[in-house]
């Protein structure tokens, strides 16, 4: 049998013709994999918060049974009725808006204002100032300490121990130092020689700027500012008009755990005996009261999300 002999012309046109296959095939494949990655993340990520959400739903003697996924068996708003029962709710309500608003902006302006001065190449003390604020992240006082500086600061029982206490917060300075050492350096120099000065640059340029880190700083802010509650059990458990929407979930949450065995306690919540036998559950309020504290918070995120992972990304990586 004769030797078939191939041309180096079709033998590299064969080859072309492979690696086209090949290249059409691993975009196609890379994208079937990644999408059904996402969409197991997304099943993952989303399906605890939707069944807390059902459960929620619930009839908590229901509830105790078990098999409960995406759709109640017995629906019911006895839940929610339980955790807003009580009238200081909504007065905890406000005072966590408010603390978490006013704690938010304060923080995002003095931590801003701090961050532009340490990012100065011509300020000399930056350097130990920036090391001083580093040396808090790693210790402190403790708890003890901390609140005889509160009460010698006479913030005890008072609404700004909500507020003061977190005006300049170190990582944050420090993440919106790095972005401000993107900006561009001609920026300001330009600025210095039509005869502005550091407040007006700061004002009129940097903070504009930073608007992709400064919504990242915000969420942290606010969301730490709205689940915090531990503040208001050690500084101003004794007035009731200061208490916290967390705080209150904790104590109707802690109330709760005692319903099924006393029921009395339950009572005294806003939630009546046969409600807290029958109705009622600590895994049912429990789920509730997730809820009422995630929702807030998950309403303000979409206006932050396009900003999110710019400003995190960019506030993290140039030193």
């Amino acid at each position: 049998m004769a030797n078939q002999t191939i041309s180096p012309g079709r033998a590299s046109a064969a080859a072309v013709t492979r690696s086209v296959g090949r290249g059409k095939l691993e975009p196609i494949l890379f994208n079937s994999f990644n999408t059904l990655f996402m969409i197991c993340l997304v099943i993952v990520t989303l399906y605890p918060f939707l069944n807390t959400i059902v459960v929620s739903l619930n009839a908590g003697n229901d509830t105790i049974r078990g098999g409960l996924y995406l759709w109640p068996r017995e629906f019911t708003l006895q839940n929610y009725k339980a955790v807003f029962a009580s009238g200081t709710i909504y007065n905890a309500f406000l005072i966590s808006v408010a603390r978490t608003v006013l704690s938010t902006l304060l923080n995002l302006v003095l931590t801003t204002m701090l961050a532009y001065t340490l990012s100065r190449r011509e300020y000399v003390f930056r350097k130990p100032i920036t090391l001083i604020f580093i040396l808090t992240m790693y210790f402190n006082a403790g708890l003890i300490p901390g609140y005889f500086l509160i009460k010698d600061l006479h913030l005890l029982n008072s609404f700004w121990v909500y507020v003061i206490p977190s005006l300049i917060s170190a990582f944050n300075m420090i993440v919106i130092r790095t972005y401000i050492g993107t900006i561009s350096e001609s920026l300001v120099e330009s600025a210095r020689i039509d005869g502005a000065g550091d407040f007006k640059i700061f004002m009129r340029i940097i903070f504009p700027l930073c608007k992709p880190v400064l919504a990242t700083i915000a969420l942290f802010v606010a969301v730490g500012a709205w689940n915090s509650w531990f503040d208001a059990f050690i500084y101003t458990s004794s007035r009731q008009e200061l208490s916290t929407l967390q705080y209150e979930l904790m104590k109707l949450l802690s109330s709760s755990m005692n319903a099924n065995s006393n029921p009395a306690v339950a009572a005294g919540a806003g939630i009546t005996k046969d409600s807290a036998i029958n109705m009622v559950t600590p895994i049912s309020i429990r789920a509730a009261v997730t809820v009422v504290a995630s929702v807030p918070i998950l309403l303000v995120y979409p206006f932050m999300q396009k900003y999110f992972v710019v400003g995190l990304n960019v506030g993290g990586v140039k030193e």
